[in-house]
């Protein structure tokens, strides 16, 4: 059930229900949230391999999280756990999707970027590719984008130093759109946990890029699938009509 997906323009959509109709496998479809899936993967086949206590942070048009604690997805009582794209971080910044103001979200996402950059999204300016330019474009020594790359990358650091004091894990995974902007910002992102974060917590945190790139979520999507039949394989057997 999506409750709230101001990105998708969907509340209350029966979705995993819809696809099970849509698909008439006679098998119950699973649905996960898309960071909390990548999180999934990247601990059990990816970067995270061994780490127990992990957040990773993926963006794309919006901002989502999955933080895995003691080895295992923490999900919250409803499963809504892990929404660090929308804790604020900048009550007076700008307008979330979600209605509040100065989200996670609103100030470290692609929009945030592209318009900091000059790059506005109603010029044809969006997506993984327009992110990329930026980067490259800072690279290259444009003064513009790179103090957006600096601007983002005050804001992510900020968030990531208030994850890494409430959850202290010793690993930080950037993924989706986040994985270009870390790598332009790395320095900036840095520089904002040295000030933020508690010394404790931070002296042996890693921060570390997605190993499974754009493959994350669909890898974390497999493993949740299969993780039904590992549980309990005659029963997804008799289902099927095997």
């Amino acid at each position: 059930m999506i409750r709230f997906g101001p990105n998708l323009h969907a509340d209350e959509a029966p979705f995993g229900e819809a696809l099970g109709r849509r698909l008439a496998f006679g098998l119950p479809v699973s649905v996960g949230n898309d960071a909390n899936l990548a999180a999934l993967a990247e601990h059990s086949r990816g970067v995270g391999v061994g780490v127990r206590d992990l957040v990773y942070l993926h963006g794309d048009v919006g901002v989502g999280g999955g933080i895995i604690a003691g080895g295992h997805l923490l999900g919250g009582h409803d499963g809504y756990g892990g929404e660090i794209g929308h804790m604020v971080i900048n009550p007076g910044g700008g307008q979330c999707a979600c209605g509040s103001r100065g989200c996670l979200e609103a100030e470290v996402g692609e929009r945030a970027l592209l318009e900091a950059a000059g790059r506005s999204p109603e010029e044809g300016h969006q997506g993984r590719d327009a992110v990329r330019n930026v980067v490259d474009a800072a690279d290259r020594g444009d003064i513009v984008a790179q103090e957006a790359l600096r601007q983002v990358g005050d804001w992510l650091g900020l968030g990531v130093a208030n994850l890494v004091n409430l959850f202290n894990p010793e690993m930080v995974i950037f993924g989706g759109m986040l994985r270009e902007v870390y790598l332009g910002s790395a320095a900036q992102v840095r520089s904002r946990l040295a000030v933020s974060a508690l010394a404790p917590q931070r002296e042996k945190l890693r921060l570390r890029t997605s190993a499974l790139a754009d493959d994350a979520t669909l890898v974390g999507a497999a493993e949740l699938a299969f993780a039904h039949v590992l549980a309990d394989p005659l029963e997804v057997l008799a289902r099927a009509g095997g």
